[in-house]
C-alpha cells in the first residue's frame, strides 16, 4: 500500500536528518511576501518582497534559502501547486540544485500548514500596518523576519527561538 504525498510530508518533518522546506507567498497590501522556512527550526531561511506574483520573484525567496543552506543533506521543497512553483523555471531550479519537489494534493492550506501558519504570524503579530510603498514593505519584512527568526520563542520548539533551534541543527 502507498503513502500519501501529505503523510510522506509529515513523517519527514519528524526526521532530523532531512531537510524540508515549506513555500507560500502571502499578500501585505500593495506587495507580496514570498516566504521559505525550515521545517525543523521554523526559521524564515528565505524571503523576498515583491510587486507582482512573477515566477522570478517567488523564486528569489528559494534562491536565497538554497544559498544560505548549511548541509547537502537531501532537501524536500513542499509547497501548494501555485503556478510559481509548476512553472518551468521553478522546475529549473530544483534540477540545478538536487532539490526534491512536494507539493500539496490540492489548494487546501491544511496541507502546507507549517509555511501557512508562519505567514499568519507575520501578518497577525509583525505587519500589522499597511506598507506606503515598496521599499517600506521590505524593510518592514526585514525586521519582521529577524525579529521572529531570533526572538520569538516557540511552544513547538521548546520555548527556543527558530535560529537558536537552527544553529544546534
Amino acid at each position: 500500500m502507498g503513502i500519501s504525498r501529505q503523510a510522506w510530508y509529515q513523517s519527514l518533518q519528524r526526521e532530523r536528518g532531512r531537510e524540508i522546506q515549506a513555500q507560500s507567498i502571502v499578500e501585505q497590501g500593495t506587495a507580496y511576501v514570498s516566504l521559505v522556512t525550515d521545517a525543523w527550526s521554523r526559521k524564515i531561511v528565505g524571503y523576498h518582497v515583491h510587486e507582482s506574483l512573477h515566477t522570478r520573484h517567488v523564486a528569489a525567496a528559494l534562491k536565497m534559502a538554497l544559498v544560505s543552506r548549511r548541509t547537502t543533506s537531501a532537501l524536500i521543497h513542499h509547497s501548494d501547486w501555485g503556478i510559481q512553483y509548476c512553472s518551468q523555471e521553478y522546475q529549473a531550479l530544483y534540477q540545478r540544485y538536487g532539490v526534491t519537489c512536494s507539493m500539496t494534493d490540492g489548494y487546501d492550506c491544511y496541507q502546507n500548514a507549517l509555511a501557512e501558519r508562519v505567514n499568519g504570524i507575520l501578518k497577525m503579530e509583525y505587519l500589522l500596518v499597511k506598507p506606503e510603498d515598496i521599499v517600506q514593505a521590505r524593510q518592514m519584512v526585514r525586521e519582521s523576519v529577524e525579529i521572529y527568526n531570533t526572538r520569538r520563542p516557540h511552544l513547538s520548539l521548546k520555548y527556543k527561538t527558530p535560529d537558536e533551534v537552527h544553529q544546534a541543527f
